[in-house]
């Protein structure tokens, strides 16, 4: 047999994900990228808001009158009870702050079209046409800010309620594109136009696009966005909807079984089965599956965008309250093993969900189980320095078993667990190690 020594630095993982970059709209080197990206990279979880006149209701943002569920006035007159009258920024972004989230994003405006913030490009926002009647959007910005997060905002480029915009629902049509080009162009103005005022107002660190399915890059303009939003901000993040033109990929709540091809992405992802509240939407996901969700991301190198969704008042259900708080915890205790860690080893070396420090010389595991025996990592060449619980220190006995100096086969390293160090929700171990990780495959 011949033996093969792989570096964590160049395993190959397969992958079915959709690639990000296509085309950059403004040219830069691998390692401009990286620096770049280097404060996403090291995030590992964001957290997602949906908010908006749906709430009223409970009823899918947008999507249920695009999909003729419910008739489009019907949705639109949400509008005229949706008061935000619980609403309370800073507690918003305490609780964000709480979970260990280093970033979040919030919906400045779905495919309904209606805004947040207080647009000057049409009247279909918060401000002029809900009873809440104010900006809802800048007080969160400023909050973010102010408890020292990054700021995300999630942005529809198309926009159904817009007359200009050429699809209105799923078996209705408004205009062929290329036979009215005024027409469209209108539009892109319009979107330009709301674009310029998120980009100068809040120069946010990430835009999260969604909605660019329905148009090309040319038509969309994608390149002059990007070369608008990174004006005002050059370190900008741009996620994957952009047609070709954004930085990491965005899997959709199912989460990727193989490691993604993308060097950077992040799972969007619901705490019940919705993205906004939904009244009759019950089936909360509970602290130890989304934690067991979040350390799935990590051990492959991505970023969880856990999603809540307030009610119409601004309040934030209990359910999602509780597990943005265990997530808290867990984070608080369980840091070094979270933030700025990158992807750890194969799956078939050791029962655990697994990731390295940036050096490649502490692997973590992460027990979402109660050990039964002696824990077995498979085929690590490098010797072991130290053993030990994260969040507390304990050292943990381990023994190296079958190791043969004739052949340089690894042997088999056995740690025990013992009852007393397991967490509540997940146990974490580090396993010092002499030097970068070394395999033998």
């Amino acid at each position: 047999m011949k033996k093969t020594i792989l570096t964590a630095a160049v395993l190959a993982f397969a992958c079915q994900w959709i690639s990000v970059a296509q085309e950059s709209a403004v040219p830069e080197t691998e390692a401009q990228k990286a620096e770049r990206m280097e404060w996403f990279d090291d995030a590992k979880l964001g957290i997602f808001i949906h908010w908006g006149i749906y709430a009223v209701d409970g009823v899918s943002e947008s999507w249920s009158f695009h999909n003729e569920r419910v008739p489009y006035d019907k949705y639109m007159s949400q509008k005229d009870r949706f008061t935000a009258s619980a609403y309370d920024p800073a507690d918003w972004v305490r609780l964000i702050k709480e979970s260990g989230a280093k970033y979040t994003v919030l919906t400045s405006k779905h495919h309904d079209g209606m805004a947040l913030w207080d647009t000057k490009a049409n009247d279909l926002d918060v401000v002029a046409q809900t009873p809440a009647a104010r900006d809802l959007f800048t007080p969160f910005a400023e909050e973010v800010r102010r408890q020292g997060l990054r700021l995300g905002i999630y942005f529809s480029l198309l926009d159904w309620s817009s007359d200009d915009y050429p699809v209105f629902t799923r078996t209705k049509n408004r205009y062929d594109i290329a036979q009215e080009p005024e027409r469209w162009q209108r539009f892109v103005d319009f979107n330009f136009k709301q674009l310029n005022e998120i980009a100068s107002a809040y120069k946010p660190d990430l835009m999260w696009f969604d909605g660019d399915w329905e148009q090309t890059a040319e038509a969309w303009h994608a390149k002059e966005i990007i070369k608008l939003l990174r004006s005002y901000n050059p370190g900008v993040v741009v996620n994957s909807r952009i047609q070709g033109y954004g930085d990491y990929g965005t899997p959709e709540i199912g989460v990727p079984v193989e490691r993604p091809k993308d060097r950077y992405w992040e799972l969007c992802y619901t705490i019940n089965d919705s993205w906004g509240f939904q009244h009759e939407d019950v089936n909360f996901k509970t602290p130890f599956m989304i934690l067991r969700t979040f350390v799935d991301c990590i051990s492959k190198g991505g970023n969880l965008l856990l999603d809540i969704g307030p009610r119409e008042d601004g309040s934030i259900p209990e359910e999602e309250v509780e597990v943005l708080k265990e997530l808290g915890r867990w984070n608080a205790k369980h840091a070094e093993a979270v933030y700025g860690t990158r992807a750890g080893i194969p799956a078939d070396h050791v029962l655990a969900f697994t990731s390295l420090n940036k050096a490649g010389d502490v692997l973590y595991l992460y027990l979402p189980y109660r050990p039964d025996g002696p824990l077995e990592i498979k085929g690590l060449v490098n010797d072991v320095k130290k053993v030990r619980v994260v969040g507390d220190g304990t050292e943990l006995k381990h023994e190296v078993y079958n190791k043969n100096d004739w052949n340089g086969i690894p042997g088999l390293l056995e740690i025990d667990i013992p009852d007393e160090v397991l967490d509540p929700m997940i146990t974490v171990i580090a396993v010092e190690l002499d030097g970068p990780v070394k395999l033998y495959r």
